[in-house]
């Protein structure tokens, strides 16, 4: 959803100073750009080049001079002429080119970074101080230089067989120059206080404004652009997070190269390249680190990645003597088009990008949105030091105060590092009406709502998953049903659905109220009425948030179901740190839709009544929340995952007629890689005892049809269910389930088909007491276990993909070809 957010700015909609000197630093006898070249000017302003060896300088006032330096090359000094802000500067070698080479290990670098390394701990100032909070100014903007734009008026023509015809008159150009010369396409500023004590780190957002919306698109404000500190052993640029150039294990992956020497704050330092070894595009960082000559701290610090899109973080520093300790002051992150062989598409619209391989490639003329690029920087003032310090909500990563959203215009001025010039304003002002009138906010809302399977319709939100599904019990299951939104109440919802199967002729109901009473926790106390059937023995956990599919493949098979009629009181709450539960009081009437029978000391029951007190919870422990005026968003998931319920029945309360426990379990885990591979484990158990019928037991989400050939057993895959197990083969009162999944990086076949490979594994194990309780249903145990692997070939064509799987271990069937089982994925792919 964040990813969403962000690229819909970006990619749908110059900071300006009094003296500004754009250019190029080359090698005299390549022609080559020198990347990371010093540019110092006679005020002190300093900056490097990036890795093409481009520079900006910005200045408040005018600059006469400006000297440009590379270690092995001679420094030269060039003039500011007027009217001209474009400079190629050539340089000439004195003794080496700089050539990226392999480092050798007597190169002073590597010696540096290992020194680096060496010292994180006591130059971090997250392990060397007990204590630290300051405030944080932050602005956003995606814009343009105009001055970059050709703002020409074009005449297009196209070729016929016979010269060329003229077609229209193309002013885009012109156009979009005109707008960018007048504001930004889109702004956002924010002031928050960062806290940090107990190893705790808290940011409290404590004013926000967002152009063209009243409400801030709250995720907007979470993204972890890059990370707050450079010490990390993992370094992040755009929520994707890559080895740090001084992690422990950071010599085996990157090459360093001293570059310079540089003076900040008064303190000589090294300017050492780092890039990683890999040659593949993407493959990591490369940058410029600037170490502090004598206490090997890092005094600033350049991060890039250079792909489809170009990224870029700075981080600067402020030396604190008193600590011996370089402190953050700014950070800078900068996103502009990279280059790319294909088009990329995102949500309907097409990013045209360069081709950068093929010698003959035609170039296209340049869209606007080459020109485009999101720039936020941050400034840190205020700044105190281990002093007692109380984080309120510390189990809270970003807070959202109440009124943050309706500070007045002296609180901005307070606060801003500099104040609007004219771009910004205008851009607040014509956001703000373009938004009331093409309607953005509630076309955003409801780009929320039909993601996560709704569609708004007043205040009421339809549900889609309930329109329409098909298993083999009731047939097509037609319906309709949804909840009330925010425009009805905010402290009351009421939800229901209603359906009706054509093929056992009934219809199904539910309906639900309940209240709020704790926004903090998002609280809710209610009740609801339930006359449907469910699969029999499936595990369903009832904290677990159904996702939206546009099909659920695995159901259209099962044909046997139970009937239920359900009277529930609830509460759900997030008031335990990192947790969401619900915790439920039941009294259902069960009636088994198949040839099944209880058998409960010599009394066969065919339908029967429960009455249970149950408890669902899901822990996140690794995660990252926010808390908004609105509610608590999970903005960082981190792994492992844990979930557990635990169900009880009542005896002798509203006629419940059998006495039972039952505990489930699951802990889920996911590694992502830096070359886009990714592991996943699943654990999941469960143990029922007592007297409790078939149909509340376990059946480990079989999904494999009882057919005579491969061809004919051929259906849709499931998520986490066993391809090669029968329905109602196995049944269990007692299991253990374990799911191993590795997806590798897509590889290109042809221009349109790009697979993903996912080699996958799966095992099981379980056991059935009091088997003589069960009559009706002919069954196995799973005591010896069961096993499968296979392979997943995702997104072939189209989302389509195909998966084979082989039964294995002592369960395997004697015939070989039915141990094996064929499905076809599907993945939907929103770009999302």
């Amino acid at each position: 959803m964040k990813q969403f957010c962000l690229l819909f700015f970006l990619f749908t909609i110059s900071l300006q100073a009094q003296f500004q000197a754009n250019g190029i630093v080359k090698d005299s006898s390549t022609n080559k750009p020198l990347p990371f070249a010093s540019i110092t000017v006679n005020n002190d302003i300093n900056t490097i080049s990036d890795v093409d060896g481009k520079f900006s300088i910005s200045s408040p006032i005018p600059l006469s001079t400006f000297d440009v330096s590379y270690i092995g090359f001679i420094k030269t000094t060039v003039p500011v002429q007027k009217n001209k802000n474009y400079y190629i500067v050539v340089l000439s070698q004195k003794t080496n080119n700089l050539n990226e080479v392999l480092v050798p290990k007597e190169n002073p670098g590597l010696t540096i970074i290992r020194k680096v390394i060496e010292n994180k701990n006591n130059n971090n100032p997250q392990k060397k101080l007990n204590s630290f909070e300051f405030k944080s100014y932050n602005k956003l903007i995606v814009t343009a230089n105009p001055d970059s734009i050709d703002g020409r008026i074009d005449s297009v023509f196209i070729q016929k067989s016979i010269g060329k015809q003229f077609s229209k008159i193309d002013s885009s150009d012109y156009k979009f120059k005109e707008i960018i010369r007048k504001q930004h396409l889109f702004q956002t500023e924010k002031v928050s206080q960062y806290q940090f004590h107990n190893s705790k780190l808290k940011e409290t957002i404590l004013g926000t404004k967002m152009a063209g919306f009243k409400q801030p698109i709250y995720e907007i404000l979470a993204f972890n652009l890059q990370s707050f500190s450079i010490y990390d052993s993992s370094y992040e640029l755009f929520e994707t997070k890559y080895n740090s150039p001084i992690a422990n294990d950071a010599l085996k992956d990157y090459n360093y190269k001293l570059l310079d020497s540089l003076t900040i704050d008064g303190r000589n330092t090294y300017m050492i390249y780092f890039k990683n070894k890999k040659k593949r595009k993407a493959s990591g960082l490369e940058g410029v680190l600037y170490i502090d000559q004598n206490n090997f701290a890092v005094a600033k610090a350049i991060m890039r990645i250079k792909g489809v899109l170009d990224i870029s973080g700075t981080h600067n520093f402020k030396y604190i003597p008193s600590e011996n300790l370089w402190f953050p002051s700014d950070k800078t992150f900068k996103i502009v088009k990279g280059k790319n062989d294909d088009d990329l598409k995102i949500l309907g619209g097409t990013i045209q990008f360069d081709g950068d391989v093929e010698k003959d490639f035609k170039r296209r003329k340049k869209e606007a949105s080459d020109y485009t690029y999101l720039l936020s920087q941050s400034n840190n003032f205020d700044i105190h030091y281990n002093t007692p310090i109380e984080i309120k909500k510390a189990s809270i990563y970003i807070e959202i105060k109440d009124d943050a959203i309706n500070k007045p215009e002296n609180f901005w001025n307070t606060y801003r590092k500099d104040s609007l010039d004219s771009r910004s304003h205008n851009t607040y002002l014509a956001l703000d009406s373009i938004s009331v009138k093409k309607r953005i906010e509630s076309r955003i809302r409801f780009g929320r709502k039909i993601i996560n399977g709704y569609l708004p319709i007043g205040k009421f939100d339809l549900d889609l998953r309930k329109l329409f599904s098909y298993n083999n019990y009731e047939g097509f299951r037609l319906g309709i049903g949804g909840i009330t939104n925010e425009d009805f109440s905010k402290k009351y919802r009421i939800e229901g659905y209603s359906a009706y199967g054509t093929k056992d002729g009934n219809f199904k109901y539910n309906l639900a109220t309940a209240t709020r009473v704790g926004k903090f926790s998002n609280s809710w106390i209610g009740a609801s009425y339930t006359d449907d059937v469910r699969e029999i023995a499936s595990t369903s956990y009832a904290i677990d948030k159904r996702i939206f599919k546009l099909y659920d493949p695995r159901p259209i098979n099962i044909s046997t179901f139970y009937k239920y009629v359900s009277w529930k009181t609830f509460i759900e709450t997030k008031i335990i740190p990192k947790t969401e539960s619900i915790w439920e009081l039941s009294h259902s009437v069960v009636e088994p839709k198949f040839n099944y029978l209880y058998n409960l000391n010599g009394k066969l029951y065919s339908n029967y009544t429960m009455t249970t007190a149950m408890v669902s919870l899901r822990w996140n422990p690794f995660s990252d929340y926010m808390q908004t005026p609105t509610g608590r968003i999970e903005v960082e998931k981190r792994f492992p995952k844990f979930t557990f319920q635990y169900t009880q029945s009542l005896p002798k309360i509203w006629q419940n007629d059998f006495v039972f426990s039952k505990i489930d379990f699951k802990t889920e885990y996911e590694k992502k890689y830096l070359n886009g591979q990714k592991t996943s484990l699943l654990f999941e158990a469960g143990y029922a005892f007592g007297d409790i019928p078939l149909t509340h037991l376990y059946n480990t989400s079989p999904n494999n049809l009882n057919k005579e050939t491969i061809i004919q057993r051929i259906t849709f895959a499931g998520k986490n269910s066993f391809e090669t197990m029968y329905f109602n083969e196995f049944f269990s009162s007692e299991f253990a389930f374990f799911q191993f999944k590795h997806s590798f990086s897509r590889v290109t076949i042809f221009k349109k088909i790009k697979p993903s490979l996912v080699l996958v594994s799966r095992m099981a194990w379980g056991n059935m007491k009091k088997p003589e309780q069960h009559v009706g249903v002919d069954y196995k145990t799973l005591n010896n276990g069961f096993f499968e692997s296979g392979i997943e070939l995702n997104q072939i064509f189209k989302g389509l993909g195909l998966s084979g799987f082989y039964r294995y271990g002592s369960n395997q069937l004697p015939k070989f070809e039915d141990n094996i089982a064929v499905k076809i994925n599907y993945v939907l792919n929103l770009g999302l």
